[in-house]
């Protein structure tokens, strides 16, 4: 099984999401303090993009981390990714 990896190193986050072409979203509705989402599809109506430096500021108001995957089990790039809560 692959394993899981956290950080809240604001450049290896914005790597790992622009090498799988994610977009930096919150949840629409919510505006610029919003539940951050990244939004790997076709543009998603529930979800509005937002900057860099909006998501870090709510990355970083919120206290968040980013727990994430390198690859699948199979060796596959993956795309698993949670915010959690700092601890």
């Amino acid at each position: 099984m692959a394993k899981a990896q956290q950080t809240t190193d604001h450049e290896k986050i914005r790597a790992w999401i622009e090498a799988r072409k994610g977009r930096p979203s919150t949840v629409a509705g919510n505006g610029k303090s919003g539940i951050l989402r990244i939004d790997f599809r076709e543009k998603d109506e529930d979800l509005t993009e937002v900057d860099w430096n909006d998501f870090f500021r709510i990355f970083e108001e919120s206290k968040l981390a980013f727990l994430y995957q390198e690859e699948t089990a199979s060796g596959e790039k993956s795309r698993f990714n949670k915010f959690i809560e700092r601890g």
